[in-house]
């Protein structure tokens, strides 16, 4: 069976809100990320689980909260040094006017606004997140271009 973890691609201004994560996290400690997590297991039925647990972890991880249409950038799969098995799911959203902060330490240990540039050039961005910053910067890029063709 998969874990199931979702990443919040949150574009302001041009520039990404990206973490590095705490050193006291089991996988990527240290490195920068998108602010993410598990999918939580919930009693009965459930809808728009997946988006649910991008709400959840940011306001659980930094403090804020989502204005708008969360939209799926992308999923892929790895497997964890344990062994464990994961299905991680990247959607792109835009805050509201809220200032993220370090909300829980045990899970990030800093919080930056950079650049697509920034990320892709910085020393502690793992390859995974290279690729999903550039497929979350070209669905950005589209989306905003989509009022100006109406």
């Amino acid at each position: 069976m998969f874990v199931v973890n979702v990443e919040a691609a949150v574009y302001k201004d041009d520039q990404w809100l990206i973490i590095e994560r705490s050193l006291k996290e089991d996988h990527a400690g240290g490195l920068l990320a998108f602010v993410g997590g598990k999918v939580d297991t919930e009693a009965g039925n459930s809808t728009n689980i997946l988006e649910e647990s991008v709400k959840r972890e940011l306001f659980e991880e930094v403090g804020a909260t989502v204005k708008g249409e969360i939209q799926y950038v992308r999923s892929t799969s790895f497997t964890l040094e344990d062994g464990r098995e994961v299905i991680d799911v990247v959607f792109l959203c835009e805050l509201d006017d809220c200032r993220p902060f370090v909300k829980s330490p045990d899970e990030v240990e800093a919080l930056y606004w950079l650049t697509e540039e920034d990320i892709l050039n910085h020393l502690k961005t793992p390859i995974w997140l290279a690729e999903s910053i550039k497929e979350a910067e070209a669905l950005r890029i589209r989306k905003q271009a989509i009022p100006a063709a109406q």
